[in-house]
């Protein structure tokens, strides 16, 4: 299958799609509802996917890929294993910010979407893990298994993701990101010689 990148119109009508997303959620609205709003025909909506169900996947799917791109600027930018934690969480917790609670029930509700989902979360704790085991190399964290402690990570990463943690906890994603990057980093740290 030849995948063919989008037109700028189809470009600019992903991102507008994308706003409405994250605003309002997909599930309650119709393809009509969507070109009614884009001031578009239903077929320029057929042109990016041929149904509503594939929009909401390719949606949900070009917003985990722009925001993996953005946090993955701010850890290039890291100078070290504990640097790139916090940038990588502190990314993560703005680019969920702008996601709205009807949007996350949303993903969480519908299987193809939530496949996406749940594919980001697993990234998250491959790099977790990448990073601890960057910081034992260079000396900066304790020695730990890194493969547990990134899977606790991603456990938590998804609640916060879906929203139970926050909820449950009374905070919101990025203090629940903050607080996680402050957990690891505390946790990982090494114990001072005296």
């Amino acid at each position: 299958m030849v995948r063919r990148n989008p037109t700028a119109r189809q470009a600019a009508l992903l991102e507008q799609l994308l706003a409405i997303f994250l605003a309002d959620g997909f599930a309650e609205s119709t393809l009509d509802d969507f070109a009614a709003r884009l001031r578009c025909s239903k077929s320029t909506l057929y042109a990016l996917a041929p149904s509503k169900e594939q929009l909401a996947r390719k949606v949900v799917g070009h917003f985990f890929r722009g925001a993996t791109e953005r946090v993955e600027k701010r850890v290039a930018l890291a100078t070290d294993a504990r640097a790139s934690i916090a940038a990588y969480l502190e990314g993560a917790a703005a680019e969920m910010a702008v996601a709205s609670p009807v949007f996350i029930a949303d993903v969480a509700a519908f299987a193809p979407t939530r496949a996406v989902y749940e594919r980001n979360a697993k990234a998250a704790a491959e790099r977790i893990r990448e990073f601890i085991r960057e910081g034992v190399a260079e000396g900066l964290f304790r020695d730990v298994h890194a493969q547990l402690v990134a899977e606790m990570a991603g456990w938590l990463i998804e609640g916060i993701q879906t929203g139970v943690l926050g909820q449950r906890a009374g905070v919101s994603d990025g203090e629940a990101f903050t607080a996680l990057a402050d957990l690891l980093l505390d946790g990982l740290n090494r114990p001072s010689i005296r």
